[in-house]
């Protein structure tokens, strides 16, 4: 997976300059998320796999599959991952630019896990003290995992707060038996 990042990131980059100068970051990053969510369908990848078929003849198709969202920029971006055969990076593509949209923004998104429901209150704090500490605007999903017996799991990027009773008793577990 860190390949495919390592490779893709260029591309991810270049996509992200440009609709960056053009003022369409969003539509940039609804394209990539569209097509990046196309290539991972089993029949489709298959076929852009294929090698009977041709570069543009792969980029074509994608494009015309997603024509909805598909701008004469994002055809000519097809076609220059079809030549240099990186059609397969285009989900990591898609992932690194929305990581590129959200830099630009000064926003995160946050996922927090906790074991039971949080109130509206509890979610307010947690997304402001969150924006404090990480001088980003928050944008916070939640989901309840009663495992975690108390506290919240909260997940940003590489980060990773584990304030759980599940996660401290593992700790507790891991210094008893070292």
């Amino acid at each position: 997976m860190a390949e495919l990042k390592t490779v893709a990131r260029p591309y991810a980059k270049a996509v992200f300059e440009v609709a960056r100068e053009q003022g369409h970051i969003v539509e940039w990053a609804d394209m990539l998320n569209v097509l990046a969510s196309v290539t991972v369908e089993p029949k489709l990848k298959k076929a852009l796999g294929n090698p009977a078929f041709s570069a543009e003849e792969k980029a074509n198709a994608l494009a015309d599959v997603c024509a909805e969202v598909t701008t004469e920029q994002g055809k000519a971006f097809l076609l220059a991952l079809a030549v240099n055969k990186r059609l397969s990076l285009l989900p990591a593509i898609s992932e690194l630019f929305l990581q590129f949209k959200l830099n630009f923004e000064k926003a995160v998104n946050v996922q927090f896990t906790s074991a039971f429901e949080l109130t509206a209150e509890q979610t307010q704090a947690l997304a402001a003290s969150l924006a404090k500490k990480l001088d980003r605007t928050v944008n916070l999903t939640s989901e309840t995992d009663a495992s975690l017996i108390g506290g919240v799991v909260i997940r940003t990027g590489d980060l990773i707060i584990d304030g759980s009773v599940r996660g401290k008793l593992a700790k507790l577990a891991e210094a008893i038996n070292s």
